[in-house]
């Protein structure tokens, strides 16, 4: 039986092959992992579909296939197989049993993510090798990393001596050492999505600062009372709640339809940042949601999304996403790139406290904070832009205002 890259998201149409769970004439269960592979979206297991023995593998690491590819075959197991070897079996055929029982049992699985995996692998190293730091003795990027560096290190003392004191007066003699890391699979994804929304999209990004202090302070007496919500709840619901105003940016264009959809529900995606790249968990129906059950939900997925763990449901279907990088560091500002088939992508940046003019010309401090809105120019212009992210600023500087959309 061949063992097929089946469909196993919205819109996968290849996958790249990470990894083999099993060998060569291993037994494998139904339902038993086979093969780890890397889609744009998630990675997965594809499992064994009946028991049987593994034959031939027919792809190779590394290599990116289309759905409907054979990855290995499986020779259906004969239940006589399954039976203890009986005196009349011959030195061979119990050997060729006993074999293939011990390599089944020799085969055994290293923890580490994918990512992690990779790296050793384009490296040339066994990960089996590397003694894992992490819990449990799970194999982190950076064992991997610290053992390549201590690698590199020992290569470098084997360079000839002499030559190298030929060189010691010149300055462009020594060269650093380096490693490469596979441009493929989830990285290889997000830098081909990226490039054809920014050639495909006349991306345009709107500036503007927010004084956050009063939202800031709701925040705290919340915390008070043990009511501890995120600022990006907030953000969320400012950004569903001016979206219901401008809804032109919670929408799609179809250009061979030659039409704009405009979508009612306001399912938001949250870029997130991971060990293994950049993931956009999605918080469905926001415009639906109370700020507690946005804080729940995106605090699960944040969590599920670092795991590695989310289902191709929690990564599809958004209408509009949000960056906040300000956890990060990002103080200033950026020209996010948005993420299509959507319109618009909203930053927000660091908050940091500045000097300000308030309204009766008193410089007081305040705490602000920089975003940056990238639009789709085809669908919107400039001035609905200034006019969501006024929409934006005045939800978020006026709490009383922000609560009153909410009742």
């Amino acid at each position: 039986m061949e063992v097929k890259l089946h469909d196993i998201g919205e819109g996968m149409t290849q996958a790249d092959i990470l990894t083999f769970l099993v060998k060569q004439g291993d037994i494998v269960k139904a339902d038993d992992p086979l093969v780890e592979v890397q889609t744009d979206k998630m990675t997965a297991e594809i499992p064994a579909p009946m028991e049987g023995i593994v034959k031939e593998f027919t792809v190779k690491i590394g290599d990116t296939v289309p759905v409907g590819t054979t990855l290995l075959k499986i020779e259906p197991l004969n239940s006589k197989l399954l039976q203890k070897p009986s005196v009349k079996m011959g030195k061979k055929t119990e050997n060729a049993f006993q074999t293939s029982s011990s390599i089944n049992t020799k085969s055994k699985r290293v923890m580490a993510a994918p990512f992690t995996r990779k790296i050793a692998r384009d490296n040339g190293i066994n990960i089996e090798d590397i003694q894992g730091t992490g819990p449990a003795g799970r194999i982190t990027e950076e064992d991997v990393l610290h053992f390549i560096q201590n690698k590199s290190e020992q290569t470098t003392l084997l360079v000839n001596r002499s030559e190298r004191e030929n060189r010691r007066n010149d300055s462009l003699a020594e060269f650093p050492t380096s490693y490469s890391v596979s441009y493929s699979g989830r990285r290889k994804q997000i830098g081909t999505k990226m490039a054809h929304s920014l050639y495909s999209i006349p991306h345009c990004t709107h500036y503007e600062e927010i004084d956050v202090s009063n939202i800031l302070q709701v925040k705290a007496d919340w915390k008070m009372v043990n009511k501890n919500i995120s600022a990006t709840a907030f953000f969320l619901k400012a950004v569903s709640l001016s979206l219901k105003d401008f809804p032109i940016f919670n929408a799609t264009l179809n250009e061979k339809e030659e039409s704009i959809h405009i979508y009612n529900e306001h399912h938001i995606g949250v870029a997130t940042d991971t060990k293994q790249g950049l993931i956009v968990p999605v918080i469905r129906n926001v415009e639906k949601k109370s700020l507690l059950q946005i804080h729940e939900e995106l605090k699960y997925l944040t969590v599920r999304a670092q795991e590695n763990k989310l289902s191709v449901k929690e990564m599809t279907g958004s209408t509009f996403t949000i960056s906040n990088v300000g956890p990060l560091g990002g103080s200033i500002g950026a020209t996010p790139i948005i993420n299509p088939p959507e319109v618009g992508l909203l930053a927000f940046h660091k908050t940091k406290k500045r000097p300000v003019v308030d309204k009766n010309d008193q410089i007081v401090v305040r705490s602000m904070m920089n975003v940056s809105m990238s639009f789709d120019h085809r669908v919107a212009d400039g001035a609905t832009a200034v006019a969501f992210t006024n929409r934006l600023v005045q939800l978020i500087e006026n709490p009383n205002l922000f609560m009153l959309e909410l009742v």
